[in-house]
């Protein structure tokens, strides 16, 4: 019958729109991606309400090459890396509001860089837009064990690819072209997660350095002194 096979096709064009409306409806921007890490993480409020950071720990180099290390940062873009060789503590990165600082490892000492580009203390994903930032979803990929939602943060020519474990939303990697980093060990400081443990990898080798971080304090008063060098 001819009404029969017209409801037919009328049947399979609701189901079509019916899908495609529920896929659209389900599926998540890139945008979305970051605020829901954003706010599992410990809010936006929290994370703008952060001052200064004080982490502890070691940094692996090579096989058993452990390294005591302590990393100071304060707003707005203050830092300084310490480690310790033997019972000797050593600057070997940072920036005091000025003038950024690095060990110069042919001259075994450090050297200041006048045109140092510091970091910005929160994450690119803070207001990510306002900086100019824009979120593309690339899908999704695995790493490791984990399911990850694949997201690129593009600003000019500058590209970083971020991987969000699909169920927890938190970082799992993160990768330009220089560099790789895999973050794990998520553990809860105050109101806010932290990774603490952090892999570095350069492209064609293996990994440059491990960070194991046992602790980690926020918004702490850092004497001024700390980030001179």
């Amino acid at each position: 019958m001819v009404y029969y096979t017209n409801m037919k096709v009328v049947y399979k064009i609701l189901f079509v729109l019916f899908v495609g409306l529920w896929q659209t409806g389900f599926a998540q921007t890139g945008k979305e991606i970051i605020e829901k890490n954003i706010e599992l993480s410990g809010g936006l409020v929290n994370w703008k309400l952060l001052n200064s950071v004080i982490l502890s720990g070691k940094v692996t180099l090579g096989v058993k090459d452990d390294y005591p290390i302590r990393i100071y940062q304060q707003r707005p873009n203050l830092t300084k890396t310490m480690i310790t060789i033997g019972k000797k503590n050593m600057a070997i990165e940072g920036y005091d509001g000025k003038d950024g600082y690095a060990m110069n490892y042919a001259a075994n000492k450090l050297q200041k860089y006048p045109n140092y580009t510091p970091e910005s203390f929160d994450n690119d994903f803070i207001d990510f837009e306002n900086k100019g930032f824009q979120a593309k979803y690339l899908g999704k990929e695995k790493v490791g064990e984990s399911d990850c939602f694949k997201v690129e943060l593009i600003k000019n020519v500058n590209r970083t690819v971020y991987f969000f474990d699909t169920k927890s939303y938190m970082l799992i990697k993160e990768e330009t072209k220089e560099e790789t980093l895999l973050y794990s060990d998520y553990k809860k400081v105050g109101q806010l997660l932290f990774a603490h443990r952090l892999v570095s990898e350069t492209p064609g080798q293996e990994s440059d350095y491990v960070m194991l971080i046992s602790k980690i304090e926020v918004n702490k008063v850092i004497p001024a002194e700390t980030f001179k060098f």
